[in-house]
C-alpha cells in the first residue's frame, strides 16, 4: 500500500510518504504513553484496593475520599485503555490500507481532521449526527 492510496476527500491532496510515518509515529508514541498511563493507574489502584475503604476506626471522610480516589483512578485507567485501542485500531488501518475512510459511510475522513486527530474513525458528518443523539 501506498500512502497516496490512502482516501482523501475531493480537493484534498494525497497523502505524502512524510504524512503517513508522522502519523503512524505520533501513534506509535501514544502506544507506549498510554501503556505507562494504564500501567501507573493499575498500580494505584492495587494500593488503594489494599489499603481497603471500610475497617474499624477508620474515619467516614477517610473512607469517602479513598473511595473518590478509587473512581478516579478506574476512570483514568478505562479511558486510557480506550484510546489505547482506539490508537491499535488507527495503527491497523495504517497496515491495511483502509485509513481514513469513515466507518459509519465508507467515505473519506478527510486529510485535516485525521492530522488534527489520528484516532479519529468518522467524518465530521457522521460525527455530528452521532453527537446529536
Amino acid at each position: 500500500m501506498r500512502p497516496g492510496d490512502l482516501p482523501v476527500r475531493d480537493g484534498e491532496d494525497p497523502w505524502t510518504e512524510d504524512e503517513v510515518a508522522e502519523i503512524r509515529t505520533e501513534l506509535e508514541s501514544e502506544l507506549v504513553r498510554l501503556a505507562s498511563q494504564i500501567e501507573v493507574s493499575e498500580a494505584e489502584l492495587v494500593g488503594l484496593l489494599r489499603d481497603g475503604s471500610e475497617g474499624a476506626g477508620r474515619d467516614p471522610a477517610d473512607v469517602g475520599s479513598t473511595n473518590f480516589e478509587r473512581d478516579h483512578e478506574m476512570s483514568l485507567a478505562n479511558n486510557a485503555r480506550e484510546l489505547l485501542d482506539q490508537t491499535r485500531s488507527a495503527l491497523m488501518h495504517i497496515a491495511r490500507g483502509s485509513y481514513g475512510i469513515c466507518d459509519n459511510c465508507g467515505r473519506p475522513i478527510g486529510k485535516g481532521r485525521l492530522l488534527a486527530f489520528p484516532r479519529a474513525t468518522l467524518c465530521v458528518e457522521c460525527k455530528q449526527r452521532e453527537e446529536r443523539r
